[in-house]
């Protein structure tokens, strides 16, 4: 008991009360908005129902269940990771080889910039009827291309998944790049001018100097990434609608489909629920490559 009063007091002392005081309405926004959602989420992945004739009724885990035997749910999460993999990895490795080249150029630097970074400021409705437009069969590229036959660019699974994660990927792109050059700006020239008295090259000053005094910058830009990724529903909706064969199909699409096409919320809180561990986990395993606040400080 003298334990919890001495704790009471505390938390109640001058400091923290003003402390609290200043997060109460971010913590009420964030419990009206994030919290409650979360549990609400939760108990309808518990239901089943279409809240209209038939009510809810109480399953328990039984849409947890269904998941682990429904064949389309695994193609869903199959087609998932082939376009997080395809997504990120390029993502990060692009605009990290973007970043370096525009922080040496000298003439257009600023224009360069704004060019790559146009593409994460237009609207993903507005650029993905823009390349369903370009990809059709009768389409402009095909007769840049002048391939004979044409290709049926979003009527295949492959080449739709394909174009798929290009939109992506450019779309990202610029963002991820603009992120690099802050990075890269950061880091003490000093590094480098100590690195060429020890005779060190180009590459090897990029790998021994700048990866490793970006390591929090790709983590950082490797979690955006896979966000947007996991979040990926505009370029689906408006390009492929999941086909063709559910060929594109990736589990938020595939949350909406359940949800908002054919009534089942109970089964896609499920499906949404499983998307949201997946994502933290994900991201747990990223913020392990970290560096630590020691390193940082060791390195200064």
């Amino acid at each position: 008991m003298k334990q919890f009063r001495d704790r009471l007091s505390l938390w109640l002392d001058e400091p923290q009360r003003a402390g609290w005081t200043f997060l109460a309405p971010a913590l009420f926004i964030l419990g009206i908005f994030v919290i409650l959602p979360l549990f609400y989420l939760l108990y309808l992945s518990l239901t089943t129902g279409h809240f209209t004739l038939k009510g809810v009724r109480w399953v328990g885990l039984a849409h947890y269940g269904k998941l682990l035997k429904d064949p389309d749910f695994w193609q869903v999460c199959s087609n998932t990771v082939i376009f997080t993999l395809g997504s990120v990895i390029p993502s990060v490795i692009l605009p990290l080889g973007l970043a370096v080249l525009l922080d040496r150029a000298l003439v257009g630097r600023g224009i360069l910039r704004s060019l790559y970074f146009l593409p994460a400021v237009v609207s993903m409705v507005a650029v993905g009827l823009g390349w369903r437009w370009l990809f059709q069969t009768d389409g402009w590229v095909n007769q840049v291309l002048n391939l004979k036959p044409a290709i049926a660019w979003l009527n295949e699974p492959s080449w739709a998944m394909f174009i798929l994660i290009l939109l992506t990927v450019w779309k990202q792109l610029g963002f991820n790049m603009v992120v690099f050059l802050a990075g890269l700006q950061a880091i003490p020239q000093s590094l480098y001018e100590a690195g060429e008295l020890d005779g060190a090259g180009a590459w090897a000053k990029f790998w021994c100097i700048t990866l490793p005094s970006l390591r929090g910058t790709i983590v950082f830009v490797a979690i955006a990434t896979v966000i947007f990724s996991f979040r990926g529903f505009e370029q689906v909706y408006v390009l492929t609608e999941g086909g063709p064969l559910n060929g594109t199909n990736i589990l938020v699409y595939f949350v909406y489909e359940q949800a908002f096409s054919l009534f089942d919320f109970g089964y896609g809180a499920a499906c949404a629920l499983l998307l949201l561990g997946v994502v933290l986990v994900l991201l747990r395993i990223l913020l392990a490559f970290e560096p630590s606040p020691k390193a940082i400080e060791h390195k200064e």
